[in-house]
C-alpha cells in the first residue's frame, strides 16, 4: 500500500484541532515534501524523520513521498508531527501494518537516534481527544494516544484517556506490528498531598487577613497599601493557600494552560498558580501574544493568584491591559493571521507604597514627599482600572509589641475551612461566586433591608462612588454575609463592605 492515514492534534489557543497525517509514496525521482501550512519546525521535521528511520534500522524509501497535514487551512508548527510522518512512511512503504494506525492518535518529537522528546501541549491535546470522542458517541473506535514517556505523565489527568508512553521509534513500531505492546500509563498524580505557606507564619494585620478571607471566599480582587516592610507580599504568598480546594475542571483547565507554555509540572496538581510577574513585565508578558499566540501571566494564573507587587512601578500601559480581562475572565489575542482565546479568570493581589518613599502615615513620621509627588506617585494608576479592584485595604506598620509579642495566629487551614463553607453556601445558591454576579443575579441575591439600603445610599452620595463600585460593594457585602452564614445582607455586612473602598486613592 503506497497511502498511509494517520491521526494528531494542532494547538490553536486553548484548542487542539484534529490533524489527519496523510503519507503518499509515489514513483519518480526521490523528493520529500510537506504541504498543510507547516512552520519552519514542521519542515525541518524532514531531516529527523530520515534519520530516526535509518537509525532504527529501517528502510527509507528512495521514492517520492509527499506529507499532507489536514486541514490545510490550519497552521501546523512545533516538532510533533515527527513521529506519526515516521510511521506514515513506514507503513506507506509496508514495513509496519497500517491497519492499527486508526486506533490512535499520535504525536511526538525525534531525536536523530530514534528517541522521543516531550512536546508541549500533550495535557491539551488529549483532553480535545476525549471531548472529540464524548460529543461523537456515533464513533465506533475510541482511540487511544501515543506520546513520548516525558509526555505521557501530564496527559494522563485526563480522565478515561487511554495513554501509550513509548521511548523510541522502534518501539511504537513493535507494538504496531503486534511484536512488544506498550503498556497503557497510570498517573499518581491524585495521591499527592498539596502544601502552602501558612497564614500562621505573619504576625500581626489581623484586619488585613480577615479581608484577604473576604476576598478568598467570594474571588474578589485587593489592592493592599501600606509601608515597606509590613508584610504586603506575605500574606499575598500565602494567599493561595487559604482559596477553596480546586474542582478536577479547575485543576484540569489549569493544568492544560500551563502544558500550552511547556512549564507544567505534575507534582502541582490541584495546586492553585500563583503568578507574580516583576513590575518591569510588558503587555504581552501579562495577556500573552507572539506569531503563534501563546498564554501569559493573566492567563497562566487562571484558576490561581496574580500578584502585583509594586503597583505603581508597572507601565501604566501594561496595567491598562487588565481592565478588560478583569471583568470577563477571558482574554481573546488577535494577530494578522491568527486569533486565539486563553480563559483568565484569576483573582487580583495587587500591593503597593503609600507614596514615593513609602513612609506616608508611618507612625515615625519618616515620610518627606511632597504633595505633588504623592500625587504623581498614585496617578501611575489609573481610574478605571481601580474602581475594578473590589477590595482597597491598608496594611499599617506593626508596632514594636506587636513585632516582639508571642502572639499565636491562626493558621490556612483554620481560615480555609471558613471559606470553603461560604463558597460552598455561593455555589448552592447561586452556581457561582460572588465575584461572578451579573447585575440581574445582583438584584436577586444582594437585596438590602431598609437600614442597609439607606447607609449604602450615604456612602454613595458621600464617597462618590460609581455605579460599578456600587454593585462591587453589594457583591462584596454578599460575601461578607456569607462568611458570616447569614442569609440576609445586614447594615453591618454594608458598612464592613463600604471600608474596603474607602481607601480608594
Amino acid at each position: 500500500m503506497s497511502l498511509a492515514v494517520l491521526y494528531s492534534r494542532a494547538l490553536s489557543g486553548m484548542d487542539a484541532p484534529e490533524v489527519v497525517v496523510e503519507v503518499h509514496l509515489a514513483n519518480g525521482l526521490p523528493q520529500f515534501a510537506i504541504v498543510g501550512l507547516p512552520e519552519a519546525e514542521v519542515k525541518e521535521s524532514k531531516d529527523r524523520v530520515r534519520a530516526a528511520i535509518l537509525t532504527a534500522q529501517f528502510d527509507f524509501p528512495m521514492r517520492r513521498i509527499t506529507v499532507n497535514l489536514a486541514p490545510a487551512d490550519l497552521p501546523k508548527e512545533s516538532g510533533r508531527y515527527d513521529l506519526p510522518i515516521a510511521l506514515g512512511i513506514l507503513a506507506a512503504s509496508g514495513q509496519i501494518p497500517s491497519e492499527p494506525l486508526n486506533r490512535y492518535e499520535i504525536a511526538g518529537e525525534l531525536a536523530l537516534t530514534g528517541e522521543l522528546r516531550p512536546i508541549r501541549g500533550a495535557l491539551a491535546m488529549t483532553y480535545h481527544m476525549v471531548q472529540s470522542a464524548t460529543k461523537n458517541k456515533a464513533a465506533k473506535i475510541k482511540r487511544a494516544f501515543i506520546l513520548p514517556h516525558l509526555s505521557a505523565q501530564e496527559a494522563s489527568l485526563v480522565k478515561d484517556a487511554i495513554i501509550y508512553p513509548a521511548n523510541s521509534l522502534l518501539e511504537v513500531c513493535a507494538h504496531l506490528s503486534g511484536h512488544t505492546a506498550l503498556n497503557q500509563y497510570e498517573s499518581s498524580a491524585q495521591t499527592q498531598s498539596i502544601s502552602y505557606a501558612d497564614f500562621n507564619e505573619v504576625k500581626g494585620q489581623s484586619q488585613a487577613k480577615r479581608a484577604l478571607e473576604i476576598a478568598a471566599a467570594g474571588g474578589h480582587s485587593v489592592l493592599m497599601s501600606g509601608p515597606p516592610g509590613t508584610g504586603k507580599s506575605m500574606l499575598a504568598s500565602r494567599f493561595a493557600g487559604i482559596l477553596p480546594s480546586m474542582t478536577e475542571a479547575e485543576a484540569l483547565e489549569s493544568a492544560a494552560i500551563q502544558s500550552l507554555n511547556g512549564t507544567y509540572k505534575l507534582e502541582n496538581w490541584k495546586r492553585r498558580p500563583y503568578r507574580s510577574p516583576h513590575h518591569t513585565a510588558s503587555g504581552v508578558a501579562l495577556v500573552g501574544g507572539g506569531g503563534i499566540p501563546r498564554p501569559g501571566e493573566i492567563s497562566l494564573a487562571h484558576h490561581g493568584v496574580l500578584f502585583l507587587d509594586e503597583l505603581p512601578e508597572f507601565e501604566r500601559k501594561v496595567l491598562e491591559v487588565l481592565r478588560e480581562p478583569l471583568e470577563s475572565g477571558k482574554i481573546t489575542i488577535s494577530r494578522a493571521a491568527r486569533q486565539a482565546d486563553f480563559p483568565a479568570s484569576f483573582q487580583l493581589l495587587a500591593a503597593m507604597n503609600p507614596c514615593p518613599c513609602g513612609y506616608l502615615g508611618h507612625f515615625n513620621n519618616k515620610c518627606r514627599c511632597t504633595p505633588d509627588n504623592v500625587t504623581r506617585y498614585r496617578a501611575k494608576i489609573s481610574g478605571p482600572l481601580l474602581d475594578r479592584i473590589d477590595m482597597h485595604i491598608e496594611v499599617p506598620a506593626l508596632k514594636e509589641d506587636e513585632l516582639t509579642g508571642a502572639s499565636i495566629a491562626e493558621s490556612s487551614d483554620a481560615i480555609r475551612v471558613r471559606v470553603e463553607a461560604a463558597r460552598e453556601l455561593q455555589l448552592k445558591r447561586q452556581g457561582k461566586a460572588n465575584f461572578a454576579l451579573g447585575s440581574l443575579e445582583i438584584d436577586a441575591f444582594c437585596q438590602l433591608d431598609e437600614a442597609g439600603l439607606t447607609l449604602l445610599k450615604t456612602a454613595i452620595s458621600r464617597l462618590n462612588l460609581s455605579a460599578r463600585a456600587y454593585h462591587r460593594i453589594l457583591k462584596v457585602a454578599r460575601t461578607i454575609a456569607d462568611v458570616a452564614g447569614e442569609s440576609a445582607i445586614k447594615s453591618a455586612h454594608i458598612a464592613e463592605a463600604v471600608q474596603y473602598r474607602r481607601g480608594e486613592i
